[in-house]
């Protein structure tokens, strides 16, 4: 499985065009309660739990939905690994969970689809969740993936280090 997951992941940089900063604002009406789609074209939908996938994840592949239910769970780890793929800009995301999750509340999480169209995002979201689960630190996890993508690629999200 894990080298299933890490297969998919190599695949093209991130789909979306420069939209500025104002991507990450509101594009319109929503089509219902549950359903958002942003300025820079990621679309947002709602649903109950993080066992609840959402809905535009219903025709991906077995992978990609599997990276997204690894972010979710893994979110108190993503929320301090920053992103490589210009998101930041683009869609106004702070770290490499805004890809795939939105925000998360006890009742709800908001997934973003973003992460549906990057290899970028979903290569980092694997990489740390693997090297979380051979134990190692999350300020490890920031250092090997700071090192890694600081060259070549997108600046990245203004994400926050993790408390030492």
């Amino acid at each position: 499985m894990v080298i299933g997951l890490i297969a998919l992941t190599i695949v093209a940089g991130c789909g979306s065009s420069p939209a500025g900063k104002e991507g990450a604002e509101h594009a319109g009406q929503a089509s219902e309660d549950h359903e958002r789609l942003m300025k820079n074209g990621d679309l947002r939908q709602t649903t109950a739990s993080v066992a609840e996938l959402p809905p535009f994840l219903n025709d991906k592949q077995k992978e990609m939905r599997q990276i997204y239910q690894l972010a979710a769970t893994n979110s108190e780890l993503l929320q301090y690994i920053p992103c490589y793929c210009g998101c930041g800009e683009v869609a106004g995301h702070q770290s490499n969970l805004n890809c795939f999750v939105a925000s998360k509340e006890e009742a709800k999480i908001e997934w973003d689809d973003h992460g549906t169209r990057c290899g970028v995002c979903l290569d980092i979201a694997v990489e740390a969740s693997l090297m979380l689960r051979e134990g190692k630190s999350v300020k490890d996890i920031r250092q090997a993936i700071d090192t890694k993508y600081k060259e070549g690629y997108a600046e990245p999200t203004p994400t926050p280090l993790p408390a030492v």
